[in-house]
């Protein structure tokens, strides 16, 4: 029976570098063309939600915002048994804690992917609800992606350059670009919440 791999994207696109996992898979499907084995899929926030994707898959890529407690920006990739342990290392957000439990409730019912690889980017800014990725770590998004192709193909799993056709990833109005082009500018938008409902001055 022929190995099945999982490329997975998690992460919270609505505060800023949280997005980072999810833009990493979105711009993968955008640049390279893999085959029937291999799934490209944007997990979001679905924690537990994904433990059937991960009982098909053999291998497993996920992309991710980790705080290492390093400069923004600093990649760092961990295999294996390692995985969980990294993915802990400073809890951010509810999405981090819930992907730790995927992955022990996989193990715990023998079905997690035999082979882990976890591209991890320290974020720069998550305290920003509605904010984009900061330019120190959307710019590492090719290198992530370059990462994860090196490592799959070493393990049977080829892409060309192109497009992968999914319907796994967000709607087309919230991807990167057009989320990033629909934004007001900073003189138009308001991060203290929604002007209407504030009380008028007397």
């Amino acid at each position: 029976m022929a190995r099945k791999a999982l490329i997975l994207g998690i992460g919270n696109v609505l505060w800023a570098d949280e997005g980072f996992g999810v833009r990493c898979v979105e711009h993968l499907a955008d640049t390279l063309s893999f085959g029937d084995d291999v799934t490209v899929l944007d997990g979001g926030t679905q924690g537990l939600y994904l433990l059937p994707f991960l009982e098909e898959a053999d291998l497993l890529v996920v992309f991710d915002a980790v705080d290492y407690g390093l400069q923004p920006g600093t990649m760092k990739v961990v295999e294996g048994d390692e995985v969980p342990r990294f993915m802990g290392a400073k809890k951010m957000s509810l999405h981090q804690t819930g992907f730790q439990d995927v992955i022990a409730t996989a193990q715990l019912m023998d079905y997690c992917p035999a082979e882990l690889l976890l591209v991890g980017c320290q974020p720069e800014e998550l305290e920003d609800y509605g904010g984009g990725l900061r330019p120190v770590v959307a710019g590492r998004i090719p290198e992530a992606v370059q990462i994860a192709r090196d490592w799959l193909a070493a393990r049977g799993f080829h892409a060309t350059d192109g497009r992968t056709e999914t319907d796994a990833l967000a709607d087309s109005a919230i991807r990167h670009q057009a989320y990033e082009a629909g934004r007001p500018t900073e003189e138009e938008a308001c991060r203290t919440g929604d002007a209407r409902f504030f009380p008028a001055a007397e």
